[in-house]
């Protein structure tokens, strides 16, 4: 029986069509939400421009806390990154896919790090995140309208106040509600650290309810406002839905390690392709 030769006509292709546009579609839908969140940073900090003038930007703690810049940083990573993976799969480029294979990689692995970090060593993060924003935070409170609107939110949903383990008494390193300010705040905490923010009889926020607390013991404030800091509150928390936050995060490993494979997948097959042309 003489040998079977397998003929490839010259429309063959190594490079899969589904592995192609299944990048491109995923990555297409990224690109779209970076720009998504390019252009909501953009507007957040037009809008504060517009409302005081000046966005300030002295040390790294003002970009890491400023929302509207970390939105906008964030967004554009992801808007580069994706754009990437978009052009370097339709233009089936193996440099673009090799940039975007490796971004993926260095974003997967200090995800890793930062989860075994705060699964190994959760009161040393406690500790870190306290000394290096607890003072910078409760500073910005009142010059920063979305990272108060972004406290209060926390502090409403996680029933504490402050920050640090030193709890309400964090809010005495703000201006505003230092004993020694001439406000009419000074010795108080923000409304949304008070157990009943709201006025039964008018339905609206009572942002009185925690004027003077500091100057009381903790258990006489604790009568009117929560006492606990919200890193360890929300530290608690998340202990708590342990489960649910290692199924999330396994899943997010798992989609990127799936991308990253189809993207070395797809560049051999490229590879295979521009080889078999150059020896026809």
């Amino acid at each position: 029986m003489p040998p079977v030769h397998h003929r490839y006509s010259n429309n063959y292709t190594y490079v899969s069509s589904c592995t192609k546009y299944l990048i491109f579609l995923f990555n297409f839908i990224f690109w779209l939400f970076g720009g998504l969140l390019i252009g909501i940073g953009f507007y957040s900090g037009f809008d504060k421009f517009q409302n005081t003038g000046l966005i300030k930007i002295d040390t790294y703690y003002d970009i890491l806390l400023n929302i509207s810049i970390v939105l906008v940083l964030s967004g554009g990573v992801v808007f580069i990154v994706s754009f990437c993976g978009c052009l370097g799969a339709l233009r089936e480029n193996t440099c673009l896919l090799k940039f975007y294979s490796l971004c993926l990689l260095v974003f997967f692995l200090c995800e890793m790090a930062i989860a075994i970090m705060g699964f190994i060593f959760p009161h040393t993060m406690n500790q870190v995140l306290e000394e290096s924003f607890t003072d910078r935070i409760i500073t910005l409170y009142r010059e920063d309208s979305d990272l108060q609107n972004f406290i209060d939110f926390v502090q409403q949903e996680f029933n504490c106040c402050g920050l640090s383990s030193g709890g309400f008494l964090d809010w005495s390193k703000n201006e505003y509600f230092n004993c020694s300010s001439p406000s009419v705040e000074r010795c108080g905490v923000p409304y949304s650290c008070c157990i009943n923010s709201t006025d039964i009889s008018s339905g609206l926020f009572n942002i009185m309810c925690g004027y003077g607390v500091q100057s009381q013991s903790v258990s006489q404030a604790s009568k009117k406002v929560w006492t606990s800091g919200c890193i360890e509150i929300v530290r608690v928390w998340a202990e708590r839905n342990l489960y649910l936050f290692a199924g999330v995060a396994l899943s997010c490993s798992f989609v990127q390690l799936l991308i990253i494979y189809l993207a070395k997948t797809l560049e051999s097959q490229i590879e295979l392709q521009r080889s078999r042309w150059t020896n026809s």
